[in-house]
């Protein structure tokens, strides 16, 4: 039997708008028990929660900062209690620092990226994963990463650095469930490139890899999260670079990546959403 949400309480991080409002409207629209939206802007998050509210399943909202542990902790609890355990969790909030790596300040921007993109994903999992694997009931897990995790970009190594590790942490996980012998629990990697949130405002597209649209991206992401797919690169051109950076040698690859899919300049112009 194919696995899907209905009936199934689904937990989405970074809800309140962009893909992760879509991503929870999706869970609406396939009729799931209960959607949790969790977001640290609370003005958003209450509006989202407004809209979804009466369409069905029961929307629980709770403002939460990712990069807080103890905030995690204590959201997780109050969830369990409010609704029980997710049975799908999207881990999708996430923020960006386009500047080189030394006008990074050490906390307000290469701390928070890593807690937020990475930690959070890893501390959110493990608030829920006990629960999951005792439960021996079919779950999913969708951790949100970045093609940017697959090679290097000049203008944001620290998030580059962020999600190399998410993908790395996520396909691991993947293997010890199975290996454990867990297999009732999926777990996907999405690895896409630059997509039309506001998030990239500014960057260009390389080769081949134009900026995507979000609908269209988490479409493609939940269909992978239902079917346990363990990896999704959007676009194509994403595999193809990766596996052109494990042949070449690393002379040749930076000619091809910098001039002529034009990765390494494409932070060039980069403003970012506004604040």
């Amino acid at each position: 039997m194919s696995f899907t949400v209905e009936g199934r309480t689904v937990l989405i991080t970074g809800a309140a708008s962009g893909m992760g409002r879509l991503y929870a409207e999706r869970a609406v629209q396939e009729r799931a028990a209960a959607v949790v939206l969790w977001d640290v802007d609370a003005e958003a998050l209450h509006a989202t929660a407004d809209l979804l509210a009466g369409s069905g399943p029961a929307v629980h909202s709770y403002v939460v900062d990712l990069a807080s542990l103890s905030e995690i902790t204590t959201a997780a609890a109050a969830v369990r209690n409010d609704v029980g355990v997710p049975s799908v969790l999207i881990n999708n909030a996430g923020i960006v620092r386009g500047k080189y790596f030394w006008d990074h300040d050490q906390q307000a921007d290469i701390a928070l990226v890593m807690q937020i993109n990475t930690l959070a994903l890893m501390h959110l999992t493990r608030e829920f994963l006990p629960d999951l694997i005792a439960s021996r009931e079919p779950a999913r897990i969708l951790n949100v990463a970045s093609a940017s995790g697959t090679l290097s970009v000049p203008r944001m190594s620290v998030y580059t650095a962020s999600k190399w590790a998410v993908i790395g942490w996520s396909d691991s996980l993947r293997l010890e469930l199975r290996q454990a012998g867990h297999r009732q629990i999926k777990v996907t990697t999405l690895i896409p490139s630059y997509i039309r949130t506001g998030m990239f405002e500014g960057a260009r597209g390389p080769l081949f890899t134009p900026l995507m649209d979000p609908a269209d991206v988490v479409d493609r992401a939940w269909r992978a999260l239902l079917a346990g797919r363990p990896r999704l690169q959007l676009p194509w051109s994403v595999a193809l670079g990766s596996a052109l950076r494990g042949v070449l040698p690393q002379p040749l690859w930076d000619v091809v990546a910098g001039r002529v899919f034009k990765v390494y300049s494409s932070m060039e112009h980069f403003t970012g959403r506004p604040s």
